[in-house]
């Protein structure tokens, strides 16, 4: 990302920091990152595109911290429950932008299908490496049919968990613990 969109970006993160959704003006973004309004418009044409950058950047980050720590725990349950709460912490550990991402997430708008399809294979590649028992996402190995319903399946509970910890439903350890008894129930099924 050029230096002027990661400045915009870092602008929305802080505002949605400090009030959530409704805080991210692109007007306010624009005046914060020192930048005009028709400069933001034409590297992003709403809110929640700005948003799902911020989340682009994000995943970047758990990705890292995945490479670095991959997921431990003897079978795939524990490595996938633990890769699930570390996502959850990273992703949850600044409440308001959280909020604002998921609602990002959440919106629909067919013109974001793709950023959110991408933030979608990437979870995914996470999930399955947690399945493996991997060090890294391998690229060299596509995921079997089998590791591919288990990783979209997990991210649909997660996700859920994650839309009803936004509306204050349940706490983040109700997110975990949602996606763990999925996992836990998937896995069973299959002889694990």
């Amino acid at each position: 990302m050029e230096e002027r969109a990661r400045r915009i970006v870092e602008s929305a993160v802080e505002l949605a920091e400090k009030g959530g959704f409704e805080a991210v003006r692109l007007r306010d973004v624009a005046s914060h990152a020192g930048v005009a309004l028709g400069t933001l418009y034409r590297r992003f044409r709403s809110k929640e595109d700005l948003l799902l950058a911020a989340l682009e950047q994000e995943v970047g980050d758990l990705e890292q911290r995945m490479i670095r720590r991959p997921p431990k725990g003897d079978t795939r349950l524990e490595r996938v429950t633990n890769f699930f709460q570390a996502a959850t912490r990273a992703l949850c550990r600044r409440p308001n932008l959280a909020r604002a991402m998921i609602r990002a997430v959440a919106t629909g708008d067919p013109e974001l299908t793709q950023k959110m399809a991408s933030f979608h294979a990437r979870v995914g590649d996470f999930v399955t490496m947690a399945l493996r028992g991997a060090e890294a996402p391998d690229e060299a190995l596509a995921p079997t049919d089998e590791e591919r319903a288990l990783a979209r399946s997990l991210q649909m509970v997660w996700f859920a968990a994650l839309v009803g910890w936004s509306g204050g439903v349940h706490g983040q350890p109700g997110i975990v613990e949602q996606t763990r008894v999925a996992a836990d129930l998937m896995l069973r099924g299959q002889g694990e």
